[in-house]
């Protein structure tokens, strides 16, 4: 019997021509276009049936009521940054204790979690009323305008969002109001510069630079730096406190290192005090008006520099690596609990090494800067002011050992600091006018902006803050049920739009160079 294998084989398909790419490419084309105006289409007759029965657009809560919807959205949003804040607070607690080396305490809730040393309970209701706040009142307030108006407009979201920032009056400390409002106009600054420059209107000199986040990372730390040696006044208390308690350098010296600038008598009778519980006064000669505090005064723990500086670097990670591991894992265990329990081994280990890279990156900021002021006291006799500004800018480039996408963050949170201590320097020079209350006017201003991008152009925000506002924002209408009230021309432009998506994934693949111009972390520089 001959063999059929080689007759029966079937050819190989002939190539596909050029013509027959193009014409396929140019069908794909024209269909999606099509599907664009059936779009457009359903969705002028959906508003012209609406307009016709005098009927507002429909929300996106499924069949719940706007009031539940709204309700819900709060209550939700509230236990959701009140266990973020008390779970910081229960960690922190256990580093201290721990480092006490009192570990059978651990299994005490009554030293845990006693309201003598956890004194959390007043601050994380305020965070709570600040997001519940704001997430319930905002749904109300879309549900509101869609009824008043009878059409949803990117007005709604800007309304919406401004209104519902009345919510930052749950913080009773301006600071920190003030703090939050100068971070968010960062923010927003980002979204507009990021549009503008993916619609080629708009484009920053040096947004090229592959190192640009830790260039304005530098420049804001060295403000910071500046203000923390010369006008500490001009930064929140609990900024103060934590540059403190974090540096090697105690609050009596920075005193008198800042008279020492500005020419004014130097307190010898509290440094002098401060260097006798130090056992190093029979060493130091003082006087009222020197030309620059020596380096026996700074560190007089240690006649070296050069050991003082490797001790600061091993106590600064001491001290602030429970920090860095609590706000590390605490917030991915509550956010992102379902991610938790199915890798919590992976979950842990991740946390430990992303907090101890930060805190190398803190310790090392720490050390440099404490190594430059020692640098200027071998090679100068007189102090200076700007030599602070010049050393906060050289330890801000210890960003660098921090990963490319924390870098821009990092950046955006320091700058709100830098930016309000330039605030209160010309506020009280009289060059600023002092406005009671502008902070809040001004948090509500950039919601209103940060709710517009959200909503309308989300690729134009950092994807950290877009996925953290979605998870406070739209726990409950992330994934919004069918309704039974929605029309035939509804369903079927949600199918259209079902169907949109894995073609608009798969374009996005072929071309994510260019969906990456519209975040700003992707951008190499700002």
């Amino acid at each position: 019997m001959p063999s059929l294998s080689s007759s029966s084989r079937l050819p190989p398909p002939p190539p596909l021509s050029a013509e027959t790419l193009d014409s396929g490419a140019a069908a794909e084309r024209r269909l999606r276009e099509a599907e664009e105006r059936l779009r457009d289409a359903i969705e002028e007759l959906q508003r012209r049936q609406r307009s016709a029965r005098g009927l507002h657009p429909p929300c996106d809560h499924a069949d719940d009521s706007c009031v539940a919807n709204a309700i819900g959205n709060l209550c939700q949003s509230f236990l959701l940054s009140y266990g973020v804040r008390v779970g910081i607070g229960i960690l922190l607690r256990a580093f201290k204790l721990a480092r006490r080396q009192s570990y059978s305490s651990l299994l005490d809730l009554k030293q845990l979690v006693s309201e003598k040393d956890l004194i959390v309970r007043e601050e994380a209701c305020r965070v709570g009323l600040l997001f519940g706040g704001f997430t319930g009142s905002y749904h109300a307030l879309r549900c509101l305008l869609r009824k008043l108006r009878k059409k949803e407009t990117p007005i709604n979201v800007i309304l919406a969002g401004s209104v519902a920032g009345l919510s930052i009056l749950a913080l009773d400390d301006s600071s920190r109001r003030r703090t939050l409002a100068l971070y968010l106009l960062a923010r927003l600054a980002q979204c507009a510069y990021n549009s503008a420059k993916a619609k080629n209107k708009f484009h920053l000199w040096g947004s090229h630079w592959s190192h640009g986040d830790s260039l304005l990372f530098a420049l804001a730390c060295a403000q910071v730096m500046y203000a923390f040696v010369m006008r500490p006044e001009s930064l929140p208390k609990s900024y103060q406190d934590f540059i403190q308690k974090t540096g090697p350098v105690a609050a009596p010296v920075y005193k008198a290192v800042r008279d020492c600038c500005r020419g004014s008598p130097v307190d010898v009778t509290s440094l002098s005090a401060y260097l006798s519980r130090r056992r190093a006064s029979s060493v130091v000669k003082l006087n009222e008006f020197p030309s620059i505090i020596p380096c026996d005064i700074i560190h007089p723990d240690s006649s070296s520099c050069l050991v003082h500086n490797a001790n600061v670097l091993t106590d600064t990670f001491r001290k602030t690596f429970p920090l860095y591991f609590s706000l590390t894992f605490v917030p991915f265990v509550v956010l992102r609990l379902q991610k938790f329990m199915d890798a919590p081994v992976r979950t842990c280990w991740h946390a430990v090494t992303g907090s101890v890279r930060s805190t190398i990156f803190l310790s090392s900021f720490v050390g440099v800067f404490q190594a430059a002021i020692c640098l200027h006291r071998k090679v100068a006799s007189k102090d200076h002011k700007l030599v602070y500004w010049s050393a906060g800018l050289l330890s801000g480039l210890s960003v660098l050992l921090e990963k490319k996408a924390r870098r821009g963050e990092l950046a955006l949170y320091v700058l709100p600091r830098a930016g309000e201590s330039l605030w209160y320097i010309l506020v009280n020079r009289r060059l600023l006018p002092d406005i009671k209350n502008a902070e809040v006017a001004l948090f509500c201003a950039c919601m209103g902006g940060i709710m517009y991008y959200l909503e309308h152009e989300p690729d134009t925000m950092a994807p950290f803050l877009r996925g953290l506002i979605r998870r406070f924002l739209a726990s409950r209408i992330s994934n919004p049920g069918p309704s039974s009230n929605r029309s035939a021309s509804y369903t079927y432009l949600q199918t259209l739009d079902a169907i949109s998506k894995p073609k608009l994934q798969e374009n996005n693949d072929n071309g994510a160079s260019a969906a990456e111009k519209y975040n700003l972390e992707s951008i190499p520089g700002l």
